[in-house]
This record gives C-alpha cells, structure tokens and sequence, in this order.
C-alpha cells in the first residue's frame, strides 16, 4: 500500500471518529466509560439477584410439589383401602 493511500486512510478515519488529545476529553471519556459500567455493574447485580430470588422459589415451588404429590398419594391409598372395604361390605348383604 502506497504512502499516499495510507495517508488517505488514516484522515478519513479521523475525519469519522475524533481523537481525544489532551487530558480533560480523557478524563471525559473515561467518567463515559466509568458510567457505563457502573450501569453495567449495577444490572448485572440486578439480574443476579433475581436469579437467586428464581432459585429460591423454584426450589420451595418444587419442596411444594413433592408434599402435594405424597398428599394426593396418601389420599388415592385412603380411597382404595375406603373402596375395598365398601366392596367387603357389599358381598355381605344378602340377594
């Protein structure tokens, strides 16, 4: 590549982005960059904290699930055990 052709180049990067050359546009540049990551920061702390909020109502939504499942277990044994003495009963009567 030509001497001319990178000199080329390189004015029309500056001409599409500016250089920040002396110490108060750093210092702008790095409150910028300061800012934006402390919004950063601060959403992902958000979204950590709802994970953690997910995972506890996940895990007492499931402690929940296996208590109604052993219920409705003991109930169906209750009804079966009701249902066969129902059946025991009726063979006894007389035709």
């Amino acid at each position: 590549m030509a001497a001319l052709e990178r000199r080329s180049m390189v004015r029309n990067h500056l001409h599409k982005r500016p250089l920040f050359l002396d110490a108060t546009a750093d210092l702008q540049h790095s409150s910028g960059v300061d800012a934006e990551f402390n919004s950063l920061e601060t959403k992902v702390a958000q979204f950590v904290g709802l994970v953690e909020r997910l995972r506890a109502e996940n895990h007492d939504l499931r402690q929940q699930l296996a208590s109604a499942r052993n219920d409705a277990k003991r109930l169906n044994e209750r009804i079966e055990g009701a249902k066969l003495k129902l059946e025991s009963l009726l063979a006894r009567l007389p035709d």
